[in-house]
C-alpha cells in the first residue's frame, strides 16, 4: 500500500472517532479525545515507539536514534477538532508522522538523532477560551492560571486533565530543553486556495501570521426611517458599510496582508429605523508585524475619518494581538533541499492560519509544510487531501528526515 493510501486509510478510522454521532467534533479532554488519544498511541506503539500521554493530554511516541547525545526532532500536530470538522486538520500531520516512523522501523533504519512525534490536544481552543496548551507546556510556556479556565458546562481545565488521566501537577515537566532539541515540524494542509490555483501541490511556510483582532463600534442617531431626511441622517449602519469596505480595500492593497471583518451586528435594529448602534469584529493578519501595526493605525485614521464625515462617533478597540511567528531558517532550507532533490517546485508562503508551531516562536526552531487540500476547504466536513498529494507530502518530509544533519 502506498503511503498516502495508508495515510487516507488511518485518517479515515481517526476521524470515525466523535463525541457527536454523524459529524466529528473531538474536543480537547473529551471522552472522544480519549479514546482518539488510546488509538495514537498503539499506532505509535506498533511503529516502533514508545509511547505515553503526556500531563496535558499530548500523545508522545518516541523512536530513539543510534547517538544518545543527539537531540530529538519533533514532529505532528494535533487531534482536537472544532465542531463539524474535517479529518485532515490537525489528524494529517500526526498521521503521516507515524506512518514515517513506522517505515523506518520496518526497515530497520534510526537517524543519529531520536525523533517524537506528538499529537496535540488543545490546537483549537473550543472548549476552553485559551488555545496551544499541549504546544505551549512543550515549550515551556503553560500558565497555571489555564487550569481554572471552565467550559461552557463550568468544567475546569484541571478537573479534565484529572478526568482524562493526567496530572496536571507535572506539566512544567513537560517543557523541553531547547539544547536537546533540533526543531519541531509540522506538515499540515494548506486551509486555503493558493496552492491548489496554482497548480502546486505543496509549500514550505515562511512564518505564521500575527493577528490583531478587535472590535469597531460606531454611534449614531436612530429615528424613524420614514421622517427623517437623508440629509440629516447619522446612520450608523451606512457608515459602518463604508468602513467594511475600507477594510477590504487596505487587505486588498497591501502586500502579504488579510484583513477581514466576520461579524456585523445592530443594536435593535428594525427595518423601519434608521440604525444608531452598530459594532463589527476586526481581524487583521500578516506575517510581518511592521506592516500589520501599520495597517491597525491606517485603518483606525480611516474609520475616524469616515465617522466625522457621516456625522457618527466610531471607537476602534484591538483585544487581541498575536506576534508573527517566522519559522526558523535552517530547517525552511532542509525543506527547500527536500522539494528539489525530489523534483518539487519551491513555492515559500505564510501561514494565515495559527498552529501549534507558534507556541514554539522563539523557544525552539520551527517549520511547517503545506499540502494543498481540495477548494481551499477546512473546518467543515468537505475538507480533502488527496491520496497522490499525501504521499507528496510524505516524500518531502521523509527525505527531510534522511538529509537533517545534526
Amino acid at each position: 500500500m502506498g503511503i498516502g493510501t495508508a495515510i487516507a486509510a488511518r485518517l479515515e478510522a481517526l476521524a470515525a472517532i466523535t463525541d457527536e454521532p454523524g459529524r466529528l467534533t473531538r474536543l480537547y479532554l473529551s471522552p472522544a479525545h480519549r479514546r482518539a488519544a488510546d488509538l495514537v498511541a498503539s499506532w505509535m506503539e506498533e511503529a516502533g515507539m514508545r509511547a505515553r500521554i503526556d500531563a496535558v493530554g499530548n500523545v508522545v511516541g518516541r523512536y530513539e536514534g543510534t547517538d544518545p547525545a543527539a537531540k530529538t526532532l519533533l514532529i505532528g500536530s494535533h487531534i482536537d477538532t472544532v465542531r463539524n470538522a474535517g479529518r485532515f486538520d490537525g489528524m494529517l500531520g500526526v498521521v503521516a508522522a507515524i506512518e514515517l516512523v513506522g517505515r523506518l522501523a520496518a526497515q530497520g533504519r534510526r537517524r543519529p538523532f531520536a525523533i517524537e512525534v506528538v499529537a496535540f490536544g488543545d490546537e483549537e481552543g473550543v472548549r476552553f477560551a485559551s488555545a496551544l496548551g499541549g504546544s505551549r507546556a512543550l515549550a515551556g510556556r503553560f500558565d497555571p492560571a489555564l487550569l481554572d479556565e471552565r467550559d461552557e458546562n463550568g468544567v475546569s481545565r484541571r478537573e479534565a486533565l484529572v478526568a482524562f488521566g493526567c496530572d496536571p501537577a507535572r506539566i512544567a515537566l513537560e517543557a523541553r530543553n531547547p539544547a536537546n532539541v533540533l526543531g519541531y515540524v509540522e506538515m499540515h494542509i494548506e486551509q486555503g486556495p493558493v496552492l491548489e490555483r496554482e497548480g502546486l501541490v505543496v509549500a514550505v511556510v515562511t512564518a505564521i501570521n500575527g493577528a490583531s483582532r478587535g472590535r469597531v463600534r460606531v454611534s449614531g442617531e436612530s429615528g424613524h426611517a420614514g421622517t427623517v431626511p437623508m440629509a440629516l441622517r447619522h446612520d450608523a449602519l451606512a457608515a459602518s458599510a463604508e468602513m467594511v469596505l475600507e477594510v477590504e480595500r487596505l487587505g486588498a492593497t497591501t502586500p502579504d496582508l488579510v484583513a477581514t471583518v466576520g461579524r456585523l451586528e445592530g443594536e435593535d435594529a428594525a427595518p423601519n429605523t434608521v440604525p444608531g448602534a452598530v459594532s463589527f469584529t476586526l481581524d487583521i493578519r500578516s506575517p510581518d508585524d511592521g506592516v500589520r501595526h501599520a495597517a491597525v493605525t491606517a485603518l483606525s485614521r480611516s474609520i475616524a475619518a469616515i465617522a466625522e464625515r457621516r456625522g457618527v462617533a466610531a471607537r476602534v478597540d484591538i483585544g487581541y494581538e498575536a506576534p508573527a511567528a517566522p519559522c526558523d531558517a535552517r530547517l525552511q532550507v532542509g525543506l527547500a533541499d527536500a522539494l528539489a532533490r525530489l523534483g518539487l517546485p519551491l513555492r515559500r508562503m505564510p501561514s494565515g492560519a495559527g498552529h501549534d508551531a507558534m507556541a514554539f516562536s522563539g523557544r525552539l526552531p520551527f517549520a511547517m509544510l503545506f499540502v494543498r487540500c481540495r477548494d481551499g476547504i477546512s473546518h467543515n466536513p468537505a475538507e480533502y487531501a488527496a491520496p497522490k498529494d499525501i504521499e507528496t507530502g510524505a516524500r518531502v518530509l521523509a527525505d527531510f528526515i534522511d538529509h537533517l544533519d545534526t
